[in-house]
This record gives C-alpha cells, structure tokens and sequence, in this order.
C-alpha cells in the first residue's frame, strides 16, 4: 500500500476519560502496560504498508509527540515521507467547526503527498488489522469511497456512541442509521477525491467528512462497507477503559490483540527486569518492566516503575508508570495516573462500573 497516505484523524476525539485526559490528548493515554492508544492506528497503518502517516491532532498534545517522537519506533524516522504531527495553524482549536476545516488550513500537504489514496483513522477504536484486504476490496468493486464496519450485538453498551450504518447484500452503504453495524470510521478514498469534498464543503459553509462529505453524497458516490472480523474496543469513558484493559488479562485475546495479524508497536524504553522480593505474591497480572513488588497482586496491570511496598494489596486495578504504593495501602477497582504515591495504610475501593482515577502526581 505504497501508494496510500496514511492520516489519523483526532481532531473529533473526545476527552472522556477524567483525570486521565485532563492534561493529554485521548489518543496519548497509557493502555495494556506499556503502550498508548495511538499505538493501534499507527501500528495498523505501518503493518499494512503504508509509509506516510500524518497525525492530524488538536490541544494537548505534547504527550503525543514525546510518544512519538520522529517515529523510529515504527520505522517511520525516513528521509523521504514518515510521520507528521500537523497540530491547527489556529492553537485555539475550540474555534475549529469541524475535521475538514483542519484539512482546508493543510490542503498543501494532501495535494503535495504523491500518493493517489488516503486512508483515514480514528484513535480512540482499538483493533488489529491488516488494511489491504480492505484496499483490493476497493479496488476490486470500484467504489468511490470504503469504509469498514464491525458487526456486534445491538445491547452492547460500549458501542452506544458510535455510529452506526446500513448497507444492501452488495454492501453497499445505505445511511448512517441505527443498526448492529458499527462505523469504524476507517475511511478509504481516492486522494482527489478527498481534495474535491474539502473544497466543495468548504465552500458551503459545511465542515464534516462523515456528515457532509459522505453522508449528504450516498445518492452520488459508490460508498461501500467493508466487514471487520475481529476484535474492537472503544475506548471513550472510565468504565470502557477500565474493562478493556481488564480483558487483556485473557491471554488469548491479548495475543490476538497484539499479535495477529501483525505486531502492534510502541515506544521502547530501556527497563530493567521487574524485582519480585519475597513476600510479593503476584496472580493474573501483567506486569511491565522496572516494577518492585513486595505486595500482593490479583487482576491487574502495571506499567513500567511501580514500586508496591510490603504488605501492599491491589486487585482489579491500573497502576500507571512510576507509581508508588506504601505499606499495607489496598486498592481495588482503582486507576492511578503517572506517579501517584499511596501513603501507607490508604484504601481505596471503587466498584467495576465506576472505578476510582487519581490524577496524576497525586497523593492519597
């Protein structure tokens, strides 16, 4: 896929998560350990072949570029194309009406890229996918416009705020209306026909790909949907990222979701080996790099540094880098930002559907 741009596209993105995006963007949050969710659509793209990948982001994101850096970890650090962080020529970002105004303000770098295709992405809907099937199927039945979709359960609640679709036995997409299709938002295109639909809302005064640019077009684009088999997450509120991170701790679906059908990458640091002294006790836990463990863990997942003093105990729980957990403390259904210390003796218990955040450099 060479010959498709790469842009993911978190200009939409919301910022549901309290305390742990309050001071960084939604897709620069921590996740499974040791990775971020801008992991996903990043890892997805190189995987696929694709070699240009412009991350097209609004405020707080300084987080994300000391994540991504000039991209090295995904062999995206090139001389010629690789990884560009185009942040809004406007900082005021609240001012922006929509994601193709953001386009409009870097019309220069579609219309410069030398590619004929666009493939776009979200960074909030975690999966592991290989994009060329989904490529050759656009070529394959000529449409204008690609999108892929996943099939779920309709009383599944973690998808309530994502939009749904309808498409024929052809599978071509009818509307954006309630159905047990979701929209991925995973967009495939041709290059100038992304330019054309900037230009010609633009001009209406219209600023939405989804809404304007494909919506109000079904009765004059070939827009088709292209199914997803396998597993989705969508990560945009504390419980959602509570339980997604909990699932991992199923060893099969984590190395489906890693793993297959390629290897999901992030930044690497440098850690020594965890230290297990000997009174920890550790059970169904995954636990990072750099890590003291003198306490007792059930169910829960460690990023990197986290020191959990003697007689600590913690159990359902995200303890993000370099957090410190004192003698004797105990945590359950917690989520602890970056280098939260938790004084000796604390309690803290939340419950699955509202677990408790303790924003970061914190102590309780």
């Amino acid at each position: 896929m060479e010959n498709v741009m790469g842009v993911i596209n978190l200009v939409n993105e919301k910022e549901g998560l309290k305390e742990l995006t309050l001071h960084r963007h939604l897709s620069a949050v921590p996740f499974g350990g040791r990775y971020r969710l801008i992991d996903f659509p990043l890892s997805n793209m190189v995987n696929s072949g694709i070699n240009d990948v412009a991350v097209f982001t609004k405020g707080k994101y300084r987080a994300l570029i000391d994540h991504l850096g000039k991209g090295k970890d995904w062999d995206l650090d090139r001389n010629r194309g690789g990884l560009y962080l185009l942040p809004p020529f406007n900082q005021s970002s609240d001012q922006l009406k929509g994601d193709l105004q953001y386009f409009y303000e870097h019309f220069d770098y579609f219309y410069r890229g030398k590619q004929d295709y666009v493939l776009l992405s979200n960074g909030h809907l975690i999966f592991n996918m290989d994009y060329r099937s989904a490529f050759e199927f656009h070529q394959k039945v000529g449409a204008d416009i690609t999108i892929l979709y996943k099939e779920i359960e309709n009383e599944i609640d973690e998808f309530k705020n994502c939009r749904r679709i309808q498409v024929n036995e052809q599978n071509r997409l009818l509307s954006f209306e309630p159905s047990n299709k979701v929209f991925m938002e995973v967009i495939i295109l041709e290059k100038s026909l992304l330019l054309d639909l900037i230009k010609s809302n633009i001009e209406k005064g219209l600023y939405h790909l989804i809404i304007d640019g494909i919506g109000r077009n079904l009765s004059q684009l070939q827009v088709y949907g292209y199914p997803y088999q396998g597993y989705l997450a969508n990560i945009d509120s504390i419980q959602t990222y509570h339980q997604r991170n909990m699932d991992l701790l199923n060893p099969q679906l984590w190395k489906s979701l890693f793993f297959e059908p390629h290897q999901i990458s992030t930044k690497v640091k440098n850690e020594p080996p965890t230290k297990y002294l000997r009174e920890s006790n550790v059970t169904n836990t995954i636990v990072a790099n750099g890590c003291v463990i003198e306490g007792t863990i059930e169910n829960s997942i460690l990023f990197r540094g986290v020191k959990v003093h003697k007689g600590a105990q913690i159990k359902n729980s995200i303890i993000l880098q370099k957090c410190e957990i004192g003698e004797n403390a105990r945590l359950e259904n917690v989520i602890l930002d970056k280098e939260v210390r938790v004084t000796m003796g604390q309690h803290l218990k939340g419950n699955v559907e509202s677990p408790i955040v303790v924003g970061k450099r914190m102590t309780v």
